[in-house]
């Protein structure tokens, strides 16, 4: 048996909770994973339900914490040693930056014969001044040496860390992309609309936009909003807005909605806080949208062309690995609300070009993000790294 020691940031709703949730869940019989992370901050939704659904029950590293704190920090690699010790996994896997940092530290200490180092993001550009960034570039670097793989979830997130950020050599990288369970998506959605839009007394005519996030400044949800006022004030149809998510913004994001809503002589946003179940409310949407600065693999765009769902997009990240523009959704170079507006309008105006992105959507994603595709992928790399340790 393979043991595997798989440690997350925290489980607050996103993508890596359901990656490592797959990975921990769906691995060929070799493998036996233990699943570890952090507890989500009081402003994020809390993601636990994922593994449970799937009978993964992990481990709580309390001290695990989203900002540096040298307390907290310290204890939480004291406790990863401590796991590792105990479990004495052949392969320490971790995902994202802050559980990267201090899980490939505790393993790089405790001899573990294979490191593995997922990037689901990064925070090189629009996060932070230029120190901050430097610093955290050289810490990368640095954690680099002491990871036998990294995984980069795109294409384009590996040409950012080799060409441009140069955090390590390219043949150290491997791209496997994201994979999630879409058959769910593709599931009932004609029901599924039906009660979505129903508890929001949407008409069929009316169309529903969304965007789902954190609410926090990556995300732009300005250019969202400005967008959604920009075509209701030019459009006949009726537009509903839905920004699902929570987060720091809260408060900030309402009153700028309100007075968009005040310029449009209309009422437009609905905030619904975090969704559980967001399977049950693609359906009802007939666009979703992504404003953000900065993206890893955008989960929402996924789910949402796995449920039929067009999207529309800024060009950030590895949004072009998983977009097909102009056949699944719109793809928009830059930030400015003339350009996503315009797109945004065509698409809010034209029922046959969003049938017919629909219609196009679940075949495009179906099996490139796929866990089946995910876990193979991963399984073939594991196996890969042990035999150059000598260890299968």
């Amino acid at each position: 048996m393979i043991k595997v020691l798989r440690i997350v940031n925290r489980f607050n709703l996103g993508g890596p909770t359901y990656n490592v949730t797959y990975l921990s869940a769906f691995l060929p019989p070799e493998f036996e994973t233990r699943l570890c992370g952090g507890e989500h901050e009081p402003h994020e939704g809390d993601s636990l339900f994922i593994p449970e659904r799937y009978g993964v029950k992990p481990v709580i590293i309390k001290s695990l914490r989203r900002s540096i704190n040298p307390f907290n920090d310290r204890k939480a690699l004291k406790e990863i040693q401590a796991l590792i010790r105990e479990y004495k996994p052949d392969i320490v896997h971790t995902h994202a930056s802050k559980a990267g940092a201090l899980g490939r530290t505790a393993a790089y200490r405790e001899h573990v014969p294979v490191i593995v180092h997922t990037f689901h993001g990064h925070v090189f550009h629009s996060y932070f001044g230029k120190v901050k960034t430097w610093i955290y570039k050289l810490a990368e670097r640095r954690l680099a040496k002491k990871t036998d793989a990294i995984i980069a979830i795109s294409a384009i997130q590996k040409q950012e860390l080799t060409a441009i950020h140069k955090i390590a050599p390219a043949e150290k990288f491997r791209v496997i992309p994201l994979g999630f369970d879409l058959d769910r998506f593709a599931a009932n959605r004609a029901v599924k609309r039906k009660s979505f839009r129903d508890t929001y007394a949407l008409s069929e005519n009316e169309i529903a936009v969304g965007i789902i996030g954190r609410l926090t400044a990556i995300k732009n949800h300005e250019l969202f909003i400005e967008s959604i006022c920009r075509v209701a004030k030019t459009s006949e149809k009726k537009i509903r807005a839905f920004i699902i998510g929570d987060g720091e913004r809260m408060s900030e994001l309402r009153e700028l909605a309100g007075r968009a809503e005040e310029s449009c002589g209309s009422k437009l946003f609905e905030f619904t806080s975090w969704v559980r179940n967001v399977d049950d409310l693609l359906p009802g949407l007939d666009i979703v949208a992504l404003c953000s600065f900065n993206e890893g693999t955008p989960v929402s765009l996924i789910e949402a062309q796995a449920s039929g769902v067009p999207v529309i997009t800024t060009n950030v990240g590895g949004v072009a690995d998983v977009v097909d523009n102009g056949n699944t959704g719109f793809v928009i170079d830059g930030f400015e609300v003339d350009d996503f507006a315009e797109k945004l309008g065509l698409l809010v105006e034209n029922k046959e070009i969003r049938e017919k992105m629909s219609q196009n959507g679940w075949g495009y994603v179906e099996h490139k993000f796929h866990y089946r595709r995910l876990c193979a992928d991963v399984a073939k790399l594991y196996h890969e790294l042990l035999a150059k340790k000598g260890k299968r």
